[in-house]
């Protein structure tokens, strides 16, 4: 469910919405409490709150700190995969002049084929699945290397740097399909540990006894909007290669920049 609404929600819109669901309904719960309970205004419970809720807030500021610290390593791994990949193709196109004019026009289209399938398919591969066009231009591409036969020392010594450099890509495209198929966000009971740390946090501001009316209501508005905030940026970074702030294909669109341009 948090990844198909990653995958269709723009992330202005899923912060918006976020932040106008959890406002809202922490809102009515707020009139509901305050026109049940008019003693809780009085805020004689004030001082058991006072001690609880600060636990609640540090037991949740930990949590939140956590899992965005280990989401985010899993994005930047993720960036490092892709980018591996890309610099390892750069790598084959630079030393496409070594062999002679056919071998490195058949490199050359094998390479910029792969190149163009393999960010094509990047929003399929930004769930795990591949597409036969990637799978079928990384195999042509193996194809074209095994069949160039060096006529000297300083080819055979670029070929051998290139096989090193294809065993790169095609190990770094396989990490990143994993990658992407594997780290599916946190799991159903972590949500769960989440989603009941958010309501204590939420519910000790609500409870919170004020005779101020709008400063009662500011001060939740203000704790609904850093809840928002804060689950938004959890569910962004859950999918290290969807939402805003996942890596993206541009090492890949960088070797077809550098393969389409003129010689």
């Amino acid at each position: 469910m948090a990844r198909w609404i990653v995958m269709n929600f723009p992330p202005v819109l899923l912060l918006a919405g976020l932040i106008v669901v959890i406002g809202g309904g922490t809102a009515v719960v707020q009139v509901i409490v305050r026109h049940s309970f008019p003693r809780l205004r009085q805020g004689k419970h004030n001082e058991v709150a006072q001690f609880l809720f600060p636990v609640v807030a540090v037991v949740y500021g930990f949590l939140i700190g956590f899992m965005v610290l280990v989401l985010w390593g899993q994005v930047n791994s993720a960036d490092q995969t892709t980018r591996a990949e890309g610099a390892a193709a750069v790598q084959l196109a630079r030393g496409l002049n070594v062999f002679s004019k056919a071998e490195s026009a058949r490199i050359r289209q094998s390479l910029l084929e792969y190149a163009r399938a393999a960010a094509a398919e990047w929003p399929r591969a930004a769930v795990g699945r591949t597409t036969p066009e990637a799978e079928n231009a990384l195999n042509r591409l193996h194809h074209t290397y095994a069949g160039v036969k060096p006529h000297n020392d300083s080819q055979r010594a670029f070929l051998t740097g290139s096989l090193a450099s294809l065993r790169e890509l095609t190990g770094a495209r396989t990490v990143r399909l994993l990658q992407a198929r594997t780290n599916t966000g946190p799991p159903v009971s972590l949500w769960m540990v989440i989603f009941l740390n958010t309501g204590l946090v939420l519910g000790f501001s609500v409870i919170f006894g004020s005779e101020q009316t709008r400063m009662h209501y500011g001060m939740v508005g203000a704790v609904s909007a850093l809840v928002a905030a804060n689950l938004f940026l959890v569910s962004e970074l859950a999918y290290p290669f969807l939402g805003e702030l996942s890596s993206s294909p541009e090492p890949l669109n960088a070797v077809i920049k550098v393969l389409s341009s003129p010689q």
